[in-house]
């Protein structure tokens, strides 16, 4: 685990491919395990640990999670979330283009819990909820596109199921529509930024989450970019 940024009130963690970030079937050890154990071991804290989690990412995904370490500040970055106050950057690499270079894509989405898979719907049907995004393609290599995408909104498997509808399935993403998986079984889309007024210090904070280690492809965009 990589500690990005830390004060009294909340932590800002790097999330590594195939971490899962809360409980599941699996039994497997958790992000938020981890990042308990971290701060009772350097605060040397007796008892339990208070840890918010304040958003999700999909366990094949790397990147940027925030958690709360005070009840105050877990309920002010709830709110931020839902009001979008938190703002999230993410990149991801695909094998096709888009027609445009950059743009918004914009659908309704309903997820299929059974499937564990979102779905484009159209307008009327229930419980379909609006989905935007912006993007811009910042880089290539012979083979990939590296996207930046902007969330307005944030849906169950949102950029996932978006880049498919417009046959950009991202690498690696077998249940979109993407026709090999990565070595490492996750996925090529990374939580690369999160900008936010601090909810308790009100002080600016911007965030970046290093690209995952040990890929190349990862590795080459990063620095075509910097």
């Amino acid at each position: 685990m990589q500690v990005l940024y830390e004060d009294n009130h909340i932590i800002i963690v790097s999330k590594t491919v195939n971490e899962i970030v809360q409980g599941d079937k699996t039994g497997d050890k958790t992000l938020i395990d981890t990042v308990k154990q971290y701060i009772k071991e350097k605060y040397s804290k007796p008892g339990d640990v208070f840890l918010g989690l304040t958003h999700r990412l999909d366990r094949p995904t790397s990147g940027v999670v925030i958690f709360a370490k005070t009840s105050k500040a877990l309920s002010r970055l709830n709110a931020m979330f839902r009001d979008g106050e938190i703002h999230k950057t993410y990149w991801a690499i695909t094998a096709n283009h888009p027609a445009n270079d950059e743009g918004t894509l914009e659908n309704f989405i309903k997820k299929n819990e059974k499937l564990n898979k979102s779905f484009i719907a159209p307008t009327e049907t229930k419980e379909a909820k609006k989905a935007i995004l912006n993007y811009r393609i910042l880089s290539k290599s012979d083979r990939y596109y590296l996207w930046e995408i902007n969330l307005l909104t944030g849906r169950h498997h949102q950029i996932r199921c978006q880049l498919a509808a417009i046959n950009c399935p991202i690498k690696g993403d077998l249940k979109y529509g993407y026709p090999r998986s990565n070595p490492d079984g996750g996925l090529s889309l990374h939580a690369r930024k999160v900008e936010f007024i601090h909810p308790v210090s009100k002080k600016e904070i911007s965030v970046i989450a290093p690209v995952p280690e040990g890929d190349k492809l990862w590795g080459y965009f990063e620095e075509c970019v910097k």
